[in-house]
């Protein structure tokens, strides 16, 4: 009988986790996931693992059977490869929940192609990761079994699962692309839409340099459709391209909120919208320009402009013209034809989106290019809201080829777990350890299927390290979630990781005499990017966040330390042009035993429904008498709390953070003060509120809004498998 067909439904660790979600005498049975978890392994995992006699004959036979690339092991000797596995016995690794056990072998362990025997085990899987990113060097494959082993660096799926094996998909599976205003490049988009949703990606594509409905097709008034049938098309290549049928495609789609059609774009997605412009699959997104927030804080008229004026008045596409500092003459431009509504009026309708189905994300798109060291204009984001890397447009002939190759995104993505890494031996050794792992995936990774999002990637070796763990991390130390305490450690650690990804970078350029392409152009050049650390200490001041490090023995950069750095960085440069993301973090969460990203957790007991098992439950990590009372809920939480937390985050990630907000239905009373009076049922004037307070506090983006309602469903719960890492 093959793994998958085991009936998980009536075997006794099922059973057993489904206890924990049954109190006994008023108390969590926190030992049945336990028993759960020892039950699946000996159980389940043990008597059908293939054996072999030695570690040689075990990767013989999968090299033989192509399971395994060869190439890189043959880059180790055996004796090497030995010892790597020594290493990693002797930490005694053991999962700490059914779930991260269930996970790892339903979704990561190499199976046997008749699905009968698993073929690797945690240590196998970790061994390959190492073995694979040091490409040879033995002293880094070292220090990432270190960090993977301890459960310090988790890997995104995309390159944790695939690495080492021969029959793979590819290493990273978020990218963007954009669209201009022809048919060539439109149609040259749909055919990359198709192209990475093939390979499980999930794509993000900006539209805003699209001619809106009614605009004209070759001098001919009211002739084009706008962007919704663009929409459509593109839903439906996702729908197509399914991976064999495995998974659906995934896409988002962004629209810039001064576009004509933003109310079109946005309606599209009601429940209720005619099936003929219903989008049900894609994903909606919106840039939004510091400019929006000022004329709906005032309480302004807005003008919407036609893309194809703009681009004809300034010659570049819509998307690349600074809407805040030209709003003015665009308004006053009579060649530019502009509609006007209601700011107010538009604000409400993305609040009541929202709350409906969870969309559009937001991308404060003046916030991202004011606080991107990098020459060039960032345009749009992902899948997840968290890449804010800068792109050019290309130009598509009429045979599909490139008369101008543009750049665009992939996204290569790990998390580092805040927990372990606050146990690490050395913080510092850590991260460059990290950076090199995830700089291999980004040198050896070639997407030709796509040659816009190949060649940003070789231009910019972009990364993107982040971290997961931070409300366990805060429980297990009984913090409360957004308290000041919890809001220093966050700047603090998201400080360390800036100084530290940043020293990996520089040290990679200095050996290779190799930075990213225009790095004379940055503000790493000239050092301005360095000020704010050099002109003051970003550690920390309140006495229990000094008392956590000190704990940790982790040493905290200085002035000094900065500006050694920022003298290190202008003479050699750096080979990343961005080093920093958080990802809103799923399965690997759960492999991790942590909290995912830096959101509070939804329940103490997570419910998940596996496809085909049934509902699998989870306690959160730490989980006891003595932090029961740190983990509340994320709907009972006042949601500025997490945008501070992540606002803290924020400024020092060069990229963006993944946020999803938190609200109910209806709010229990005291939970938001505004300042002038509100009722008990969430309103639209509520999401407008914390928007307008995330855009000041820095926040770059802001992912799903999750709504709980009254009759206990969640709406803007689903959030894409091709990213959630």
């Amino acid at each position: 009988m093959a793994l998958s067909d085991i009936d998980i439904t009536k075997t006794k660790y099922y059973d057993l986790n489904n206890q924990v979600n049954i109190p006994k005498d008023g108390q969590i049975q926190l030992d049945k996931d336990r028993e759960a978890l020892d039950n699946f392994i000996e159980t389940n995992v043990r008597p059908n693992t293939k054996r072999f006699s030695s570690l040689k004959e075990r990767y013989s036979w999968l090299v033989e059977n192509d399971y395994v690339e060869a190439g890189f092991l043959a880059k180790y000797s055996d004796d090497f490869i030995e010892k790597l596995y020594a290493y990693l016995r002797d930490q005694h690794f053991h999962f700490h929940s059914f779930m991260a056990a269930y996970k790892f072998y339903a979704q990561y362990a190499m199976k046997t192609n008749d699905g009968e025997y698993y073929l690797e085990n945690y240590i196998d899987r970790v061994a390959m990761n190492a073995l694979f990113y040091a490409d040879g060097n033995e002293d880094l494959a070292m220090d990432l079994a270190d960090e993977i082993i301890h459960q310090r660096y988790q890997p995104a799926t995309p390159s944790f699962l695939n690495v080492g094996r021969k029959r793979r998909g590819e290493f990273v599976s978020c990218f963007e692309i954009q669209t201009t205003d022809n048919m060539n490049t439109i149609g040259r988009t749909i055919n990359s839409a198709l192209q990475l949703s093939k390979i499980g990606g999930g794509v993000g594509i900006n539209l805003s340099n699209l001619r809106a409905a009614g605009d004209p097709i070759k001098r001919i008034e009211g002739m084009a459709s706008g962007v919704v049938p663009v929409m459509k098309l593109l839903e439906d290549s996702f729908t197509y391209s399914n991976q064999l049928g495995q998974r659906q495609g995934a896409g988002v789609v962004y629209l810039s909120v001064f576009h004509p059609d933003i109310v079109a774009f946005l309606s599209s997605k009601k429940e209720n919208a005619d099936e003929k412009v219903r989008v049900k699959t894609l994903s909606l997104g919106v840039t939004v320009p510091d400019k929006f927030y000022e004329l709906t804080e005032k309480g302004l008229p807005i003008y919407l402009f036609s893309p194809y004026d703009v681009e004809k008045e300034y010659g570049v596409p819509f998307s690349y013209v600074d809407i805040t500092e030209e709003y003015d003459k665009m308004v006053a431009n009579p060649n530019i034809r502009k509609k006007k509504m209601d700011a107010r009026e538009l604000e409400d309708e993305i609040s009541k989106l929202q709350q409906e189905s969870g969309y559009p994300y937001v991308v404060n798109i003046d916030t991202e290019n004011r606080d991107n060291p990098i020459d060039g204009k960032i345009v749009m984001s992902n899948l997840c809201s968290e890449i804010a890397q800068v792109q050019t447009p290309s130009v598509v002939a009429n045979d599909q080829s490139y008369e101008t190759l543009g750049t665009d995104v992939s996204c290569n993505l790990g998390s580092t777990n805040i927990a372990n890494m606050m146990e690490s031996p050395h913080f510092g050794r850590s991260i460059k350890a990290m950076m090199r792992a995830l700089t291999h995936i980004s040198d050896i990774e070639h997407l030709d299927i796509v040659p816009s999002i190949e060649k940003g990637n070789q231009e910019s070796h972009a990364v993107g390290l982040g971290a997961m763990g931070l409300h366990s991390f805060l429980a297990k130390n009984q913090i409360e979630y957004g308290s000041p305490e919890a809001v220093e450690f966050t700047s603090v650690y998201f400080m360390m990781l800036n100084y530290w990804t940043l020293v990996a970078s520089n040290e990679i350029a200095r050996e290779r005499h190799e930075t990213f392409k225009d790095f004379g152009k940055s503000d790493y050049a000239d050092g301005s990017y360095f000020n704010k650390y050099v002109s003051q200490d970003w550690g920390p001041q309140l006495p229990r966040v000094k008392q956590l490090f000190a704990d940790a023995k982790i040493s905290i950069p200085t002035v000094d330390d900065w500006k050694q750095l920022k003298a290190n960085v202008m003479a050699d440069g750096l080979y990343n042009r961005y080093r920093l993301a958080v990802a809103p973090n799923g399965s690997t969460s759960y492999i991790g035993d942590s909290t995912a990203s830096l959101q509070p957790i939804i329940n103490r007991i997570e419910e998940r429904q596996e496809k085909m098992i049934g509902k699998i439950y989870y306690p959160a990590p730490y989980l006891s008498n003595e932090t029961m009372k740190y983990y509340q809920s994320a709907y009972d939480i006042d949601m500025r709390k997490v945008i501070d937390t992540y606002a803290a985050a924020q400024q020092h990630v060069d990229q963006a953070l993944s946020m999803t907000l938190f609200m109910r239905s209806t709010i229990p009373k005291g939970m938001y003060e505004w300042k002038d009076g509100r009722t008990d049922k969430m309103t639209t004037r509520d999401l407008n509120i914390l928007r307008h307070y995330a855009h000041q506090k820095g926040i770059k983006s802001i992912y799903y809004i999750r709504t709980f309602t009254d009759d206990k469903d969640e709406i803007g719960a689903n959030q894409c498998e091709s990213c959630v890492i």
